[in-house]
């Protein structure tokens, strides 16, 4: 005996002859319970305090009594006043010394560790690295007795003749915040050899050798082949040494308290001043936006480069 068969039933039917719209799988709304959780953390913890940091940047308040109604005028005063505006400029100035300069550094390093043959290159990255492991409270200590008067580098100095140029580093203004940029170069450039050495590990040594034979040198190898191969971890490098260089407190604070004179005070370091010190917390907060916004935005232009190249 047969049994009729039944009406065929379409992919993606649902009894009742209703079909289904929008991708297979489970329904969109039970993927979102899924990302819940993870948007109730970052709405707590990032999203609610932002809101009310933004809200905060509207009001003179000291922190204790009632807040008063300024409206932009805090942002105003952080853009015309050339005191709030300083430390800005400061940290464009780190920027150079933490990001440029290793970024720079590391890539010449990386190319001539993958030029040579020379044994224990895992030791040197191991050695390279190891202020990125380094509190930098013990960093900002340590450099500080370096740089002091009668510290180990004008020791140095006089001791090949070079008294004139013995000074105290972090008391001057013209070389307090180039010691601190010099700290940050130091503190950089392992991390972006490091980088770059596991993105050139990526790199067939044919092409190498083959720009060898064409003779190719030194320099026109790391531009021709190593630079354009490392366009991931050149983003990588750059956004993590400009943010490092953008919010710099720590070795600031430990090593020059800003000074002298405000010459070497950084953004980070005035939210700290006006907030905690100066009972300004309105003006403290409006610079903490401003220079989150600045990150954000250096942040974005960075991540690009890879994009870009790519098209």
């Amino acid at each position: 005996m047969t049994v009729p068969a039944g009406p065929a039933r379409s992919v993606g039917a649902r009894p009742g002859g209703r079909r289904r719209h929008g991708p297979p799988g489970e329904p969109r709304a039970v993927a979102y319970l899924y990302i819940l959780p993870g948007f109730v953390v970052l709405t707590l913890f990032l999203l609610a305090p932002l809101a009310y940091a933004v809200w905060l940047s509207f009001f003179a308040w000291d922190g204790l009594s009632p807040g008063t109604w300024v409206g932009l005028q805090n942002y105003a005063d952080v853009l015309t006043d050339p005191t709030l505006r300083a430390p800005f400029g400061h940290a464009l100035v780190l920027v150079v010394f933490f990001s440029l300069v290793p970024v720079l550094l590391g890539l010449l390093a990386a190319s001539l560790l993958m030029r040579s043959t020379v044994r224990g290159r895992g030791v040197f990255q191991a050695v390279v690295f190891v202020p990125q492991v380094i509190a930098l409270t013990v960093v900002a200590v340590a450099w500080k007795r370096i740089l002091a008067p009668d510290g180990p580098l004008n020791e140095a100095l006089r001791a090949i003749g070079l008294d004139g140029l013995t000074r105290g580093w972090l008391g001057d203004p013209d070389t307090a915040l180039v010691a601190i940029g010099v700290v940050g170069t130091w503190l950089g450039t392992g991390l972006c050899t490091v980088l770059f050495l596991a993105g050139l590990s990526r790199v067939p040594r044919s092409i190498y050798d083959a720009a060898r034979l064409d003779g190719a040198g030194f320099f026109r190898e790391t531009f021709a082949i190593s630079l354009p191969s490392l366009r991931n971890e050149l983003a990588v490098a750059l956004t993590l040494t400009m943010v490092a260089a953008l919010r710099t407190f720590d070795l600031v604070y430990l090593m020059t308290s800003g000074g002298p004179g405000g010459a070497s005070a950084v953004p980070a370091y005035e939210v700290y001043m006006k907030s905690m010190r100066q009972g300004e917390v309105g003006t403290g907060v409006t610079i903490a936006l401003i220079l989150a916004a600045f990150i954000m935005l250096l942040t974005v232009l960075v991540n690009r480069i890879p994009e870009r190249e790519e098209r």
